[in-house]
């Protein structure tokens, strides 16, 4: 069958085309994309090409379909795998499979090396490749977007757990965030920064009894402070204080918050010297930084302090992407009702993706979540209202959202799927 797909042939090369899909074999599976969130990485790939280390060298000849944030619906099941799947399923993928045999060795991912997979596109094939690992994962949770969302915030939770603490005289780590201890999340209020500040507060198991979580826009503050308030955070047990470091001094400021021990635990959102530095110097006696945010200068480097690592005990965890059970977990927490839809500030279409992709770095705001089944110019969600006045359907969309307290929801996905062109 046809499909349409954004895919990339070079360095800054990506190209809406129809071309037709092989027919898949016994150990594939036929899927419809729906819904597609584009991440900085697909950005890094764009620009990159092939050089960058997911990307085949001979992408030139054989493009590869971006998009590695998707969710669908199940079309048709190859033999090996109808015990498993079947049509009409929905499901989202986890995109690290780190298969052997892949494109580009255990680095292959969907969204970045394969010439049939990829989300944003209308179908695809989902390969042995994916399926072998239990990568392909069935959601059953209310719409398509949570789905889409889950890669992400699968990230933040594999950062969580990644994290890790001593014990004196012992030298076993202890996984995972120190439970009841200060967190600090440094320029925190971006997509990904959102999605953990969500996280932590949704889940059960293990919270921070302090979260500090920091930026140099007021308006970014603002927005994510009304849509994860101090309020809900106390009722959950955390004291959520939002900073504006822009001006003074930073680091006073967050110890005297911390009560002059320091941080625990460290997340630094930002490739931003300035900040991992400023993240080392609140780490408390045995605190974790977690360098969250990839650089893509492949020099990048910040200070630290190595009498603090010696005689402090301090040190430095980095994460990149989640693991499988990250997924399965994100995917569990939309199924308790974790709503991510505070991660999303624009709607598009098939058509706006190559524009987006190229300018990410420059569009302000959060998740840019792309319909793949429409042509819609990527609009944020703030905007609905003025479009409204001369469009029934952005009209009909505001007045959806404005219901949620101006976010992304499920019925206004509804609406758009059904009423866009």
């Amino acid at each position: 069958m046809k499909t349409k797909a954004v895919r990339l042939y070079g360095k800054l090369d990506l190209r809406l085309e129809e071309f037709e899909l092989p027919a898949i074999k016994e150990d594939e599976i036929l899927a419809r994309i729906v819904s597609d969130s584009i991440c900085m990485s697909s950005y890094k790939a764009a620009t990159q090409g092939p050089e960058h280390k997911r990307v085949p060298d001979d992408v030139a000849e054989n493009p590869v379909i971006i998009g590695h944030e998707f969710a669908g619906d199940i079309v048709e099941v190859g033999a090996k795998w109808q015990h498993r799947f079947k049509a009409g399923q929905k499901f989202s993928i986890q995109p690290a499979i780190y298969y052997e045999d892949g494109p580009v060795g255990v680095l292959s991912a969907p969204g970045y090396s394969y010439r049939y997979i990829g989300g944003d596109a209308t179908y695809v094939i989902i390969p042995k490749d994916v399926l072998v690992q239990d990568c392909l994962l069935a959601y059953d949770g209310p719409g398509y977007y949570p789905a889409s969302l889950s890669e992400p915030l699968s990230c933040v939770i594999g950062a969580m757990h990644a994290n890790y603490h001593t014990k004196p005289g012992s030298y076993i780590h202890q996984m995972e965030i120190v439970q009841g201890g200060k967190m600090a999340v440094l320029a925190g209020v971006g997509p990904m920064g959102l999605a953990l500040i969500n996280y932590a507060i949704s889940r059960d198991d293990r919270r921070p009894s302090l979260m500090v979580v920091t930026d140099i826009d007021q308006s970014r503050l603002d927005r994510a402070a009304s849509i994860y308030t101090p309020e809900w955070a106390k009722s959950r047990g955390i004291e959520l204080v939002y900073l504006n470091t822009g001006e003074g001094d930073a680091v006073a400021k967050l110890r005297e918050l911390s009560g002059g021990s320091g941080y625990n635990d460290v997340f630094v959102f930002a490739p931003v010297a300035p900040v991992v530095e400023q993240g080392d110097a609140i780490l408390a006696a045995d605190g974790c930084l977690n360098f969250f945010a990839g650089p893509g200068n492949p020099e990048f480097a910040a200070k630290l302090n190595f009498y603090n690592v010696h005689y402090s005990s301090t040190h430095v965890a980095g994460t990149s992407g989640g693991n499988n059970d990250d997924m399965v977990e994100s995917l569990a927490m939309f199924r308790k009702g974790l709503d991510p839809a505070g991660l999303v500030t624009h709607i598009g279409g098939l058509n706006a993706v190559i524009d987006t992709t190229l300018n990410l770095p420059h569009i302000p705001g959060g998740k840019k979540l792309i319909y793949t089944h429409i042509e819609m110019p990527l609009t944020p969600i703030a905007e609905f209202g003025d479009r409204g006045k001369t469009d029934p359907l952005f009209a009909e969309l505001h007045r959806l959202c404005e219901k949620n307290r101006g976010l992304w929801n499920v019925e206004a996905e509804e609406y758009l799927l059904s009423h866009a062109k």
